[in-house]
């Protein structure tokens, strides 16, 4: 499952990739982690969101506890009661430069980076809704791995090639459905020293280029 990635383009860059409106003051980190917010495309708007659903927890003496960000969402689970509704109504593309996986022995596991082959911008299906815990909240759609990853995760996103993100968006969930496959495309594989385990950077609202080039693929 994916439980960081980057995203290191500014809002009106990807306003103008995935020809939308781009939210003004939208703060995010170049690097995205589960409960902080990432950018996605949604109802034609490149804005800021929660990454990840919010599931309230109860503690031993039933207590409330603090929700967990669910943010990865099977693509054989996406018709079961906790998916439908969003799947069906809600569904958003999430702008993407890489995402990694953890790798090596436990307690010592590194940053695995992965990046669509000659691509500085992919999309990834994702699904969003309102919740009360922390507005608007995304998460990432996830199918099997490719052969290129399936030593270090047996899950990967579903990456969505340019042709497909408005049947992603707008088509039926059956024609949605049929996009939740293994991505079939050339990976480039970073392996770093960097630990796993980090602090997440600050959200921030980026600077824009004063001319933003999409790039397309």
């Amino acid at each position: 499952m994916c439980n960081l990635y980057r995203m290191t383009k500014g809002v009106d860059e990807i306003a103008h990739l995935f020809e939308a409106l781009p939210e003004r003051g939208a703060n995010f980190g170049d690097e995205v982690y589960p409960g902080y917010p990432g950018l996605v495309v949604a109802e034609g708007k490149a804005r800021a969101m929660t990454w990840g659903f919010p599931l309230v927890l109860k503690g031993k003496q039933g207590q409330p506890l603090k929700p967990k960000p669910v943010n990865n969402a099977r693509e054989d689970k996406l018709l079961t009661g906790f998916w439908l509704p969003s799947f069906k109504a809600r569904r958003c593309l999430i702008p993407v430069t890489a995402w990694a996986e953890a790798e090596g022995k436990r307690g010592q596991m590194t940053r695995t980076w992965y990046q669509l082959a000659g691509e500085e911008t992919f999309a990834v299906a994702g699904l969003w809704r309102p919740t009360e815990e922390w507005g608007d909240a995304y998460t990432m759609v996830m199918t099997e791995a490719c052969a290129q990853m399936v030593d270090v995760h047996d899950r990967m996103p579903v990456i969505l090639a340019r042709e497909h993100w408005a049947q992603w968006t707008d088509g039926t969930a059956t024609e949605a459905l049929s996009l939740c496959e293994t991505c079939d495309l050339s990976l480039d594989v970073e392996r770093t020293s960097e630990r796993w385990a980090g602090d997440p950077k600050p959200a921030i609202s980026k600077p824009e280029p004063e001319e933003a080039s999409p790039r397309l693929l």
